[in-house]
């Protein structure tokens, strides 16, 4: 059923396959994995990392070690050699920006990430991860995944705004 919506999605026009290491504890991963086979260069592939993958607290978070760890998991379930955009979930107040995003520079200066960005960060978050990648020399998030629909507004007041002074892509979930 997976393979014949995502059919159904690319037939339509639809380029851009969001998903997440959490969703179903792996297994939406792999249901797109199997889903794209063979057409991987047709779409953008998104996934991301940082919400709880079980019950042990080394298993979450946006500091190196997971990272790293988990995006080799996610490459593994969906059984590409890289993604389009790896995204931090959630901000981690226990991690900070100067190691996620060191991190992340790594992952994509491997090739195992061409771009990644945030999901669901504050305003003041996204500013000042923008400046700990300035001030560190690091990429920086190019894009951010924030809930908004006609019944959730509040990104207008300020994440949009903020978006837009530094070139972020911006990519609704829960439309």
């Amino acid at each position: 059923e997976a393979t014949a919506i995502v059919d159904a999605a690319l037939e339509g026009g639809i380029n851009l396959i969001d998903t997440a290491d959490m969703y179903s504890n792996g297994e939406s991963e792999e249901m797109v994995g199997k889903a794209i086979a063979g057409r991987r260069d047709d779409i953008v592939l998104a996934t991301k990392a940082t919400l709880p993958m079980g019950d042990e607290r080394n298993h979450q978070g946006s500091s190196r070690r997971w990272l790293v760890n988990e995006l080799d998991s996610s490459l593994r379930r969906l059984d590409v050699d890289h993604v389009d955009l790896y995204q931090v979930h959630r901000w981690d107040p226990a991690t900070r920006d100067e190691e996620t995003l060191s991190a992340l520079t790594d992952l994509q200066r491997a090739g195992k990430i061409r771009y990644f960005g945030s999901s669901t960060f504050p305003a003041y978050r996204i500013v000042q991860a923008q400046w700990a990648a300035r001030d560190n020399h690091l990429s920086r998030y190019v894009t951010e995944q924030p809930s908004y629909s006609i019944l959730q507004r509040g990104i207008e007041a300020h994440v949009l705004p903020v978006t837009q002074e530094y070139g972020l892509g911006v990519l609704a979930w829960s439309p």
